[in-house]
């Protein structure tokens, strides 16, 4: 960015503080002004002190669900655009967040390029053509990073994370015991 220009700000909600200090390196890296939050209460605070260009929401939080950030951010300010990042993406979720003013909504793992983009298509007239082609995961690899997404929420636990995805808990230590798929 050129030094009369000012950098966009951005913040940052997610309760995964790996996650969500690698995504503000990447974006400070990229030259945004970043702030974090871990919950609703942070963004909250943080958007009153300073409200945000862009803000980056993951849906899943405790607490107050980032749908709700979402809803309260643009109280805050109407002009705050915000994509909303989850793990478990739904077509109700996807909807209820653009009712309630997100411009996109992208799965994990996403990093900031897959954010800018998303906030550029989200600027974007509706139906117009993407301006580079979306590499989709392999279906291998969806089904790897969901089950990944699944253990990590029950603590490690095999037995549970089976039978969280409904399959036998050998067949899920095979899946586990396999390499990931190629992105």
């Amino acid at each position: 960015m050129t030094d009369d220009v000012q950098p966009r700000s951005l913040l940052i909600v997610d309760d995964n503080e790996i996650f969500r200090d690698r995504l503000a390196r990447a974006f400070t890296d990229r030259g945004y002004d970043v702030r974090k939050a871990e919950n609703y209460e942070q963004a909250v605070e943080s958007a009153q002190l300073e409200s945000p260009e862009w803000a980056v929401v993951d849906l899943r939080m405790p607490g107050k669900s980032g749908l709700e950030v979402v809803r309260d951010l643009k109280d805050i300010d109407e002009q705050t655009q915000i994509v909303v990042l989850t793990g478990y993406g739904s077509i109700a979720t996807a909807i209820d967040a653009v009712k309630l003013g997100a411009i996109n909504y992208l799965q994990k793992p996403a990093d900031a390029d897959d954010i800018i983009a998303a906030f550029s298509r989200g600027e974007q007239p509706p139906m117009s053509g993407a301006e580079h082609d979306y590499d989709a995961p392999s279906l291998a690899r969806a089904e790897w990073e969901h089950i990944q997404r699944v253990l990590a929420d029950c603590g490690g636990n095999i037995s549970e994370a089976a039978r969280r995805l409904d399959i036998h808990r050998r067949t899920l230590q095979r899946k586990l015991n396999r390499y990931p798929p190629p992105e």
